[in-house]
């Protein structure tokens, strides 16, 4: 099966892009990297009457660093090019961790960071990896420009806070703070699959090494990312594995996970569990200075 017959726009700025969503409203939908766009019109679960592709709008690609150490990154960055970026890596560990696991370099190639997050499937890495490390959303539309917390934006399955006549334009993501490192793992039936669960981690010790803070993201739990605070279970406490599984524990009980073809509630709350406490044990050896890959 093939896409219904649609009306192609192609801007070639993001005032136009604004412009021609604001006009065609619901009939319209934005094309970014296709990779979840394309598939569903293919098989008609998507039918729009027009069509925006915001490739030729070079403002929404770029990756910078603001003055305040911000991490900044154009909704039409190729995931493949952050993955790919030099200071990401060294930065931003849960963000290097997550970007491999995002389907082959071939859809990577393509998809776009904006489009993944505007997706707001909540089995994708990019959402969790979003509101793990506190990333703010910038969007423009037809009324100015506007900031949402990463936490604030994924609303339901496929539903954010982007207005009918929004665009997500630009990605911000603070620098990371002294001694606190991240991680990010997930399992899935096979290597390029939507994970059953992801679990991104974040722990801040102490200068005596002890934990400040603890906190995980998880994917595929629930209808959008389910953050856990874990930190009245291991503040002011030596980071040891066990610490660890007291405070995965925790983070399964907390979340209520759907049972589906793929994989019961039951076997969900085991990998988050076990994936919370490896997840977590790695990001307090990077916060203690032990390295992206500790």
């Amino acid at each position: 099966m093939k896409a219904a017959p649609f009306r192609l726009l192609v801007p070639e700025s993001l005032d136009e892009a604004v412009e021609a969503l604001h006009e065609h409203g619901d009939d319209a939908k934005l094309l970014a990297g296709g990779q979840s766009l394309v598939p569903v019109m293919n098989f008609r679960l998507a039918q729009p009457e027009v069509l925006i592709d915001l490739g030729r709008v070079d403002a929404l690609r770029g990756i910078g660093l603001g003055d305040d150490g911000t991490l900044r990154i154009g909704s039409m960055t190729r995931q493949r090019t952050l993955e790919r970026h030099d200071g990401v890596g060294s930065r931003w560990p849960l963000m290097a961790d997550a970007l491999p696991m995002i389907g082959h370099v071939g859809i990577r190639n393509r998809g776009t960071v904006g489009g993944s997050l505007a997706h707001a499937d909540p089995a994708a890495e990019l959402p969790s990896v979003c509101v793990a490390v506190d990333a703010r959303m910038v969007v423009q539309g037809p009324r100015g420009s506007r900031v949402v917390a990463a936490g604030d934006f994924f609303r339901m399955v496929f539903t954010t806070a982007l207005e009918v006549d929004e665009v997500l334009s630009e990605i911000l993501v603070p620098a990371t703070g002294s001694r606190t490192g991240s991680a990010w793992l997930e399992f899935a039936r096979r290597h390029g699959d939507f994970a059953l669960i992801g679990v991104a981690a974040v722990v801040r010790l102490g200068e005596d090494g002890r934990c400040i803070e603890a906190r995980l993201v998880l994917a595929g739990a629930e209808y959008t990312p389910v953050p856990v605070d874990v930190s009245e279970h291991v503040r002011g406490k030596a980071a040891t594995p066990g610490l660890w599984d007291t405070a995965s524990l925790h983070a399964a009980e907390s979340c209520d996970p759907r049972s589906d073809a793929h994989a019961s509630a039951t076997y969900r709350r085991r990998l988050v569990r076990v994936l919370g406490r490896r997840a977590l044990a790695l990001a307090a050896r990077r916060a203690a200075g032990g390295g992206r890959h500790g």
